[in-house]
């Protein structure tokens, strides 16, 4: 029970601290982009029957502030859980490696056959892009994790099968590829500020981490 009260109170601590961290940098890095691109997306689609959608100010920054923060929770759960289950000494270096690895395995290798789209941009089905994200993501974790906790030849060549698999098979892309409505540079300069935001933020997620699980343990 007492490993379980440090594992919860480690990850809310860390998630509450790094989703704020995160909603600071998508306000500063990636809404300002998104409401740009969304005027070019405007007049290219019909919007006769439109759904509901938070209001671009202090309701849409409020919104974003707790899907971060869910997010962050939800994630630092995850690593406190490693971490328990990896056992020995925690810090907030050890933490940090963690959250490196989060960033390879949620970010940068999705992002390889699916980097992040700005609305306005032409794009597979949801359902198949959702498949093949989660995928990769499970296949690059337990590829990363064959390669740190094991030391036979074989799990390395399987580790790397592994990461590279979803890759050979190919991301799902649209049926009938057209060039989206935002600009070209716009859509570029949206995929590097979140893939640096989500640098960032799995770089303060991992150390806080570590830091308050070494905490909760004292």
């Amino acid at each position: 029970m007492a490993a379980f009260r440090r594992l919860v109170g480690a990850a809310l601590c860390a998630g509450l601290l790094s989703g704020l961290f995160a909603a600071m940098a998508h306000q500063l890095g990636t809404v300002p982009l998104i409401l740009e691109a969304e005027t070019y997306e405007a007049p290219a689609h019909d919007h006769a029957t439109t759904s509901w959608a938070p209001q671009n100010g202090i309701e849409r920054a409020l919104y974003t502030l707790a899907a971060d923060l869910l997010t962050a929770i939800g994630f630092a759960l995850l690593l406190a859980a490693g971490l328990t289950l990896r056992g020995g000494a925690v810090g907030w270096r050890d933490g940090l490696f963690w959250g490196l690895a989060g960033f390879v395995t949620f970010t940068m290798a999705p992002a390889l056959g699916l980097p992040p789209e700005i609305p306005g941009t032409e794009s597979a089905p949801l359902f198949a892009r959702q498949v093949w994200w989660l995928a990769t993501a499970v296949s690059t974790g337990c590829g990363l994790a064959l390669l740190v906790f094991t030391r036979r030849p074989r799990y390395a060549i399987l580790a790397a099968i592994l990461i590279v698999l979803p890759h050979i098979y190919g991301a799902p892309s649209p049926a009938e590829p057209a060039a989206g409505a935002a600009p070209e540079v716009l859509a570029h300069r949206f995929a590097v500020a979140v893939t640096l935001a989500s640098f960032l933020f799995w770089t303060a997620l991992g150390a806080s981490t570590g830091y308050f699980y070494r905490r909760f343990a004292a």
